[in-house]
């Protein structure tokens, strides 16, 4: 029997990684999402189908937080991420033959603005605010249900980097146009994760059955902004790259239709549970990571 994979919302760049990764192993990947060529969301028998003996379920649907967040954004964005998860939630119980695990996307941000020390599964604080509603809630739709003959995980996933999308190509479009220098004060933490880990953290739950419950999806060694920056710029060529004071980005927020909190707010997530268990990160350090990503877009 040909081994099975089911992405929810696997389109996106995250999505398309894991399809080829997962292909290369052999396996068969069925993609939920809305557009025609894969299973829809309105049609649960054809999602009860796709997860029948499934060896993972991975959820990464949710409406991209890369927007303004005015009232009809936020009802879309906490609607395109409970809705979905509730829907997988019926359609694993509905299955005869249910996938043994299945991760649930959550994110690094549902932790408090941290620049004091890092957040962690056991000692991190929950913030407040719109995004952190949205991560609780998220997390809290998941978890409701009580699935004996299917693990549950939910990554709480940092900023992920690669080299066909993310937050990479924003980011070194600034620092090309030479705008590449320190945002806000600089101070503010940057926990990212390497695409490649996160995939490799997906095979290393995969393996683990002992392994639930909530984690903390991020490299061992965040970043300041000032150091961000810096790295990026050197990664990239440039010596010299403007700073932009917070007002700055206000205004530019305004204008690409985005919230600064994606740039200012200090993410400080150390992934404790994955060190504890044994998890070696291939990315450990962002120089690492973006001499990368760089160096396989110069060889294409």
């Amino acid at each position: 029997m040909i081994k099975k994979v089911v992405l929810a919302g696997g389109t996106g760049f995250i999505g398309q990684y894991l399809s080829d990764q997962f292909r290369r192993l052999g396996y068969q990947v069925v993609v939920i999402s809305r557009q025609l060529q894969h299973v829809s969301w309105l049609e649960s028998a054809a999602i009860v189908e796709a997860l029948e003996d499934a060896e993972l379920l991975v959820n990464l649907a949710g409406k991209s937080v890369n927007c303004r967040y005015n009232v009809r954004n936020r009802k879309e964005i906490l609607k395109s991420r409970i809705e979905t998860t509730e829907i997988l939630g019926r359609c694993v119980l509905s299955c005869n033959n249910p996938p043994p695990l299945w991760i649930n996307s959550s994110t690094a941000t549902i932790y408090r603005h941290a620049e004091d020390y890092p957040m962690t599964e056991t000692g991190g604080e929950l913030g407040s605010g719109f995004s952190v509603d949205v991560a609780t809630a998220w997390e809290r739709a998941f978890f409701t249900f009580e699935l004996p003959r299917t693990r549950q995980v939910a990554l709480r996933i940092a900023i992920v980097l690669g080299e066909h999308g993310g937050v990479m190509i924003p980011y070194k479009n600034l620092v090309k146009l030479g705008l590449g220098g320190v945002q806000g004060s600089g101070r503010q933490k940057f926990s990212w994760i390497h695409v490649e880990d996160l995939y490799r953290i997906i095979r290393f739950l995969q393996e683990r059955l002992d392994i639930s419950g909530v984690i903390n999806c991020s490299a061992p060694h965040p970043v300041t902004n000032r150091e961000l920056m810096q790295l990026l710029r050197t990664s990239l060529g440039r010596k010299i790259g403007l700073p932009a004071a917070r007002w700055m980005l206000e205004v530019g927020a305004l204008f690409l239709c985005t919230e600064t909190e994606l740039i200012l707010k200090s993410r400080w997530v150390i992934p404790e549970r994955l060190l504890k268990e044994g998890y070696d990160f291939r990315y450990k350090r962002l120089e690492q990571a973006l001499e990368a990503i760089v160096n396989r877009e110069y060889r294409r």
